[in-house]
């Protein structure tokens, strides 16, 4: 199965399978966990600018990403995995929230069911959301083939991939110049692909972001492929379970303030609508992995 992007080619696949194919299980207290880290009050808009948000980490973190040895493609020095830095007693548990949108014949935005089964000519954008700040990456898998980095990505914000917690994250931008950009477009092969969301604290060792990761794939053959090292430590996480939270939004068109937090880099308030998908670890472990399907027929 492809999904056809007009403009970033795989990374489009991103963030559009919504299916839960991980440990997990129903947990009624997730949404309200989720929600009560959201600030109370929107953030105010001083600027009227649509600027993108940055993605790259902030000078201040003290996180460190060891760059790929170019040459063999294998992770630096560091063992790779999820950074070995202590977590805050009282951090958060990591928790993401998920939310689908389809384009309608009127060319607007609506909510989607996250099982949605998808046909040609189907258009979707994803809302990401999570409730800390932290990295996030997106592995794909085709038919069981190898893993392939689909973001953070070297023509999508500079390489970087630090989210802001509760500021939104849209896949494609609404931003883009030209309608058929906006969107993720679904072709005519069926199948399912497979998506392995990865949210850390902490750069992921192993894994080159920002300028590591432009160069590496100035010197290398990119999309990055994980090696085994790597992919190891990402389903080994996988393994560690988390809770879910669905709920039904189905038809309603994107509010302007999701909009706009998306594209100015605003965070939401607590009055502004909820994810359709809560995902949190079970823990206060440093990363969330959890794999989603996109049913393509």
């Amino acid at each position: 199965m492809r999904l056809s992007v007009l403009v970033f080619g795989l990374v489009c696949l991103c963030a559009v399978a919504i299916g839960i194919a991980a440990p997990a299980v129903q947990d009624d207290d997730v949404r309200g966990a989720f929600m009560t880290s959201r600030p109370k009050d929107k953030t105010a808009n001083t600027g009227g600018t649509t600027a993108k948000p940055s993605r790259r980490r902030p000078k201040s973190s003290t996180g460190s990403n060891k760059p790929s040895d170019k040459t063999s493609g294998k992770p630096g020095p560091s063992k790779p995995g999820p950074s070995e830095a202590s977590t805050p007693v009282n951090a958060r548990r990591l928790g993401l929230g998920v939310t689908l949108f389809m384009r309608d014949s009127n060319g607007l935005a609506v909510r989607v069911d996250p099982d949605h089964v998808f046909r040609k000519g189907d258009r979707v954008r994803v809302l990401l959301e999570t409730n800390t700040d932290g990295y996030l990456y997106i592995f794909n898998t085709t038919n069981d083939g190898p893993a392939t980095m689909i973001y953070p990505e070297t023509d999508l914000d500079e390489a970087g991939n630090y989210l802001q917690a509760h500021v939104p994250f849209e896949i494609p931008t609404s931003l883009a110049g030209e309608e058929r950009l906006r969107w993720f477009a679904f072709d005519e092969v069926a199948g399912t692909e497979h998506l392995f969301f990865v949210f850390t604290r902490e750069p992921f060792k192993g894994i080159p972001i920002e300028d590591d990761l432009i160069a590496f794939c100035r010197d290398s053959k990119c999309p990055v492929q994980p090696n085994e090292e790597v992919w190891a430590a990402v389903r080994k996480e996988l393994q560690e379970p988390f809770k879910t939270d669905k709920t039904p939004q189905t038809g309603k068109a994107e509010t302007s303030s999701e909009q706009q937090a998306a594209t100015r880099g605003l965070g939401l308030a607590k009055d502004d609508p909820q994810p359709s998908l809560v995902m949190m670890a079970s823990s206060h472990r440093p990363t969330l992995v959890a794999t989603l399907d996109l049913i393509h027929k």
